[in-house]
């Protein structure tokens, strides 16, 4: 077997657990992050690209449209026109060209021969005159002198009235008479007039445009947004003979807003519902870890129960195919769960079968597993251990149901029924044991209450005998003495045959069988055990007191077998007499009392005058063979109370104060005759043993 992997920490399960959470949140964050900085990027490099492409088509519009101008103006040149024809034909092109605002011709020495002015502005040079701001003209015309051609100059700054201004651009065009150089056409454009004609009005409705020099002065600007953004911005230069002019367009559009943007909202959407899925898995995962630990939990408390049962559960499918043993069972019959689990019938059959029952237990186990049999009812069959040993078990089956309620097999709990054979037995043998100790103690108790109960009539017959030997020894015998040899002789004979019933009482009494009981009066029982009385209280000087219900009270009558409560009577006055041996002759006084106490009981008394029983010696009072005299068997008050109990009564007893003159009270109870005249004087009561508790504390 392997050693078992130590267990790791809670804290580190706990870490090991969340550690892949926090990392797929962590990723989940960075990606998410990453995706709309990544689609924010997109937004704004498209929108870049768009601008550029717009810048590009706007300084294309321009390019275009100075070209379209510089063949108007050429086609004022052509065929050499009249003056007239040209101011008007320039006039003319004014009118179309808005952006161009004066057309003005010039000899070869700059001066103006002829100018148009635009019609839809005022003149320009009103404030300022035309030759004061002459030498951007004559530089270009220079240029294009030099380019046989057409020239820009750089445009510059003309004030107008009202503290405003514009930004001119002008074009020379030399002007040819017969092949040689005759003068020059100079055309000015204002720039903001050329940003807005030129360039398409959509572009004008969603960027600024606006000329502007290297060191980012705008020169002139146009659209319909107050003021571009600066976010987007593309400059183009607008490559013309003689100067260059840069063209900035600043879109319109600022950053892109996180949440109106359409891709960067359905990539938050997408992750917010990324988001909601992780955490509605995490929550489904952390339920989920929940039922685990809770299956786990269940699991670990029924193995635990499973192992600490001494009952064997087996489990079988439908075919009878053993599915589930545990340990108890594979304890009992010796096998492990590997050597059992998928054992089933006679050609494959368990291996706690035994051999010899094999088809017995196949056919049985057919007829079970059909169903036939009530579930729950217990049967008993023998099994057989590794080593070959058959023993008993008591088999309890039940239906195996699943979840969803389907029957897929039998639940089986098996008891080993050894020990309780091997208990049963030993209680057996034990029960033969104790009857035949039993048997010993009859004989024992018998051959003792045989020589103690004839030790009362055998003393009597010999006292008699004695006395009657003692007077014929006196002398003559006269009629007296005869009469009174005669009366011993009676005696004698009564003894012998008192004798008799004493055997045969207590021959019945220890072979337990059923007493000859008879209805007698108490006087009658008191009576016949006087004489005895008298005679050994004649001898200690003991004075006797009867103490009985006097007429016109009836006189108790008991159920008792006679000999041998007079035997407990004899044996409780012997006692008394002998207690007041050391006792003044005065005080020597034994009563005897009886009443009717209850309607089923009639209750003795036997008080003497004695010191009474001290408390060491009443512990033991009534244990057999204990004794306090030198010559006692210890055998006559514990045979006493067993006859009083054989009558369904009880024997008691108690120390009388000194203020009820001293001495000891045994009490015992009999059962009255049921319907006599004292039984149905007296008031009914508690059971004896309770009325004499009652009476004695």
């Amino acid at each position: 077997m392997m050693p078992a992997e130590p267990a790791l920490p809670r804290t580190s399960q706990r870490l090991r657990r969340v550690l892949p959470w926090v990392l797929l949140v962590g990723l989940l964050a960075v990606a998410q992050t990453a995706l709309v900085r990544l689609t924010l990027d997109y937004e704004s490099a498209r929108e870049q690209e768009l601008v550029e492409q717009t810048a590009t088509v706007a300084a294309s519009d321009i390019k275009q449209s100075l070209g379209r101008d510089l063949q108007s103006l050429q086609a004022l040149l052509w065929n050499e026109p009249p003056r007239e024809q040209w101011l008007r034909d320039a006039a003319e092109l004014l009118r179309a060209r808005r952006e161009m605002v004066r057309i003005e011709r010039r000899d070869l020495e700059m001066a103006i021969e002829s100018d148009v002015d635009t019609p839809y502005r005022p003149p320009l040079f009103t404030q300022l005159r035309r030759e004061a701001i002459d030498i951007d003209a004559e530089v270009a015309c220079a240029t294009a002198t030099r380019l046989s051609g057409p020239a820009y100059s750089r445009s510059y700054f003309l004030p107008l009235p009202g503290g405003l201004g514009v930004e001119l651009l002008d074009v020379c065009l030399p002007v040819l008479e017969r092949g040689r150089l005759a003068g020059y056409m100079v055309a000015s454009y204002a720039l903001q007039g050329l940003l807005t004609e030129a360039v398409n009005q959509e572009i004008g409705q969603r960027h600024e445009l606006a000329f502007v020099e290297g060191d980012g002065t705008r020169l002139a600007r146009a659209g319909s947004i107050a003021r571009g953004r600066g976010v987007f911005v593309s400059q183009r230069l607008i490559d013309l003979p003689g100067m260059a002019l840069q063209l900035r367009l600043d879109s319109g559009a600022g950053e892109p807003d996180l949440i109106p943007n359409l891709a960067t909202a359905l990539v938050l959407g997408l992750s917010l519902a990324l988001s909601a899925v992780v955490l509605l898995l995490v929550r489904d995962v952390r339920k989920r870890a929940a039922a685990e630990h809770g299956l786990a939990e269940a699991l670990a408390f029924r193995k635990a129960m499973e192992d600490s049962l001494v009952t064997g559960l087996r489990a079988r499918d439908l075919e009878g195919r053993i599915t589930y043993v545990n340990p108890a069972f594979c304890e009992m019959v010796g096998f492990a769960a590997a050597e059992l689990i998928g054992k089933m019938t006679v050609h494959n059959p368990p291996p706690y079968w035994p051999p010899e029952l094999v088809d017995e237990y196949s056919r049985r186990q057919q007829v079970r597993l059909a169903g036939s049999l009530p579930p729950r009812e217990g049967y008993e069959t023998v099994f057989m251990r590794r080593n070959g040993e058959r023993f008993p078990v008591m088999v309890y089956e039940a239906p195996l149901v699943d979840g969803q309620g389907r029957h897929t097999g039998w639940m089986s709990a098996v008891l080993d029924l050894s020990a309780q054979r091997r208990a049963e037995e030993l209680s057996r043998q034990q029960h033969e044991k104790l009857q035949a100790t039993a048997r010993l103690a009859t004989v024992g108790e018998m051959a003792s209450l045989l020589s103690h109960e004839l030790n009362q009539p055998l003393a009597a017959i010999s006292s008699y005998a004695t006395g009657s030997i003692n007077l014929m020894h006196a002398g003559e015998v006269d009629a007296a003495t005869q009469r009174a040899i005669r009366g011993a002789i009676e005696r004698i004979a009564e003894q012998a045959e008192r004798a008799g019933r004493v055997i045969k009482s207590v021959h019945d009494f220890v072979r337990r069988r059923e007493h000859l009981r008879e209805a007698i009066r108490v006087d009658q029982l008191i009576d016949a055990v006087m004489p005895l009385v008298k005679l050994q209280a004649r001898k200690s000087a003991t004075r006797i007191e009867i103490d009985l219900p006097m007429p016109p009270l009836p006189m108790p009558r008991v159920v008792c077998d006679r000999t041998m409560v007079e035997q407990v009577l004899l044996n409780l006055t012997r006692n008394g007499i002998q207690a007041m041996e050391a006792v003044a002759p005065e005080h020597r006084v034994l009563r005897l009392q009886v009443r009717q106490t209850q309607t089923r009981w009639v209750e003795f008394a036997v008080v003497d005058q004695g010191p009474g029983i001290a408390d060491e010696v009443a512990e033991r009072l009534f244990t057999p063979f204990f004794t306090t005299k030198s010559e006692g068997m210890g055998l006559g008050l514990s045979l006493c109370r067993t006859v009083v109990e054989q009558h369904g009564g009880l024997l008691v007893f108690s120390n009388r104060t000194p203020e009820h003159g001293g001495g000891t009270e045994f009490r015992f109870t009999l059962a009255s005759e049921p319907g006599s005249a004292a039984s149905r004087r007296a008031v009914p009561g508690p059971p004896a043993r309770q009325a004499q508790d009652a009476d004695l504390h």
